[in-house]
């Protein structure tokens, strides 16, 4: 399966007199997938993040980031949101749903409210006001668990569900972005 991913993504076989068409535009080099996870999910201006910021390539990097959680076996259940993120920023919320679903974590694992985070966000892709206001409430009443810095905002996500809500009916690229959610106090 991931052969055939990377067979996908062509090299760029345009002269340079003509224009590029987006598939050679949204090119990337194999290598990426070959960088540890830091370096490929958490460098904001590298890996994945890189393909994404390009206008017209959240799909190919979409398919990126597939091809890179194929490789790794699912260990990295991060790699399922972000693809997520990606397919519901260009409208494709049918593959995003099952992808947020998979990000989930056990209950007894989830002390930062990921799941209700989670909830929020399906529930948003499926036009669903209820569910969402449910799972804000639910993320708002985590309990913050002891030690974690009282510098840093609580609950993490938080301002994006105020931002999903605010928008509500809105695409998601729209609705997760700055323009809806309220300033960081």
């Amino acid at each position: 399966m991931v052969i055939f991913l990377l067979s996908s993504v062509q090299a760029p076989t345009s002269s340079p007199s003509q224009t590029p068409s987006i598939t050679e535009h949204c090119d990337y080099d194999r290598k990426l997938l070959d960088l540890g996870f830091d370096a490929f999910d958490q460098d904001l201006t590298g890996g994945w993040r890189a393909l994404s910021q390009k206008a017209g390539c959240e799909e190919a990097a979409a398919n990126m980031v597939r091809a890179y959680r194929l490789n790794y076996e699912n260990l990295i259940p991060l790699l399922f949101w972000h693809e997520a993120q990606l397919r519901a920023s260009i409208g494709d919320y049918a593959s995003a749903i099952p992808l947020i679903r998979k990000s989930k974590k056990p209950k007894d694992h989830d002390i930062f409210g990921w799941n209700d985070y989670a909830d929020a966000t399906i529930a948003f892709l499926t036009n669903d006001r209820n569910a969402l206001e449910n799972a804000r409430i639910r993320l708002a009443s985590v309990a913050r668990p002891s030690g974690y810095p009282a510098e840093r905002k609580w609950p993490p996500n938080l301002n994006v569900v105020d931002g999903l809500t605010a928008c509500f009916g809105k695409p998601y690229k729209v609705a997760y972005g700055p323009v809806c959610r309220k300033p960081t106090q």
